[in-house]
């Protein structure tokens, strides 16, 4: 490119009568949509790094047994609400790698509470790739093989143990595997009915519209907490833990999905008048087709949104019902089942780290929610 003396510029390649003249000569401008909202979506910080920590969250549930120094139903009764232990690396000076002290429970009769006595004479190294309870690696390969154990005659409790002498840690990294994936199973249930009585509603209209709507306020008319507590006392007790936590996903999907079909159906009113539309039906498009092809697409955004934000207070429903004893119960293992053991306000005085299986929840619930705001924000044409 080079200037002319009038100031206008001139291009010195020579002329290619082949070239396509239609081509875009800046290939960024013809980015596709995903590559768009990406980019949008890098810059909310705060969202990126809640998908990043909840990305890590998943593809670390099938390595909890791996991970967790116990299985979560492991007794130690020598270490009865034994408090959280510090690894450290230097003894005297000297280092000598991840170690432990070992402890010694000793029962207070004046204050009525378990105390611990730590022999600093005797550093107890943490064994790394080592055996010990049996588990199941992703639900499928049994192995007793995990990523660190205490020592013969020393135990790791990194959170401290509860009332029967487990290992908190251990208990919160298997609990995740049911609490997080309870979001996954309810949300969809919630969309499959939302989006299939949502999009019927608003596209058809009429009478269907009338009896689907009728329907959703009745629902919504209910009072939620005590309609989970009768859904939820209505599961038989003797059914086992695997069947309770697929009932329990389900009841909150089916309680979750008049919302998410109120907007569905809000979208497809506006939508159906479009001419894109009107011209699939003139061209013989069927109803499934023109819902599929053309409607679903330009409400994809908000529904990616939805599902995100919609995660956490399946989460949290778990959460109140194992909490109250009328979700998952033991053996099963989730962060409400584990809540549940620290209803009592005296325990949590006396011992404090049986309440912090509250805090994962507070942490993934706000992380859905930072992430959903950021992805909603990066799904908006109209934002800047």
């Amino acid at each position: 490119m080079s200037r002319l003396p009038d100031g206008r510029y001139v291009d010195d390649a020579p002329y290619d009568p082949d070239e396509n003249i239609n081509r875009i000569e800046r290939a960024d401008m013809d980015a596709p949509n995903w590559l768009l909202v990406w980019r949008k979506f890098r810059r909310h910080r705060l969202g990126l790094i809640s998908g990043l920590f909840l990305l890590f969250s998943y593809l670390m549930l099938p390595f909890a047994g791996f991970i967790a120094p116990y299985t979560p139903n492991e007794r130690n009764a020598d270490h009865l609400y034994a408090p959280p232990q510090m690894v450290r690396m230097f003894h005297e000076g000297e280092f000598i790698g991840p170690y432990v002290y070992p402890r010694t429970a000793v029962a207070d009769l004046q204050r009525y509470q378990w105390t611990y006595e730590t022999d600093t004479t005797r550093p107890m190294p943490l064994q790394f790739f080592c055996r010990a309870g049996e588990y199941r690696l992703a639900g499928i390969i049994k192995t007793d093989r995990h990523l660190f154990c205490a020592s013969e005659g020393s135990t790791i409790f990194l959170l401290g143990s509860d009332r029967l002498g487990r290992d908190v840690f251990s208990r919160i990294l298997y609990g995740a595997q049911l609490s997080l994936t309870v979001g996954l199973i309810g949300i969809s249930v919630s969309f499959i009915l939302g989006i299939g009585f949502g999009s019927i509603a608003g596209y058809f209209g009429g009478r269907i519209d009338w009896v689907i709507q009728r329907a959703i306020e009745i629902l919504r008319s209910l009072p939620e907490l005590p309609l989970w507590l009768a859904l939820s006392a209505a599961v038989p007790s003797n059914w086992g833990p695997v069947a309770v936590f697929f009932i329990i996903s389900i009841i909150l999907g089916i309680l979750d999905w008049p919302g998410l079909a109120r907007a569905v159906r809000a979208k497809f009113l506006s939508l159906r008048e479009e001419e894109y539309v009107r011209a699939a039906e003139m061209m013989g498009a069927s109803s499934g087709r023109v819902i599929r092809r053309h409607l679903l697409p330009n409400f994809v955004s908000h529904l990616i949104a939805s599902a995100t934000l919609s995660i956490p207070a399946m989460i949290l429903g778990e959460t109140a019902l194992s909490f109250l004893g009328l979700g998952l119960r033991a053996p099963a293992v989730s962060w409400g089942v584990m809540l549940n053991d620290a209803q009592n306000l005296a325990s949590i005085e006396i011992y404090p780290w049986t309440a912090i299986p509250m805090f994962p929840i507070i942490i993934v619930v706000l992380a859905f929610n930072f992430l959903g705001d950021g992805l909603r924000d990066s799904l908006d044409p109209y934002e800047d």
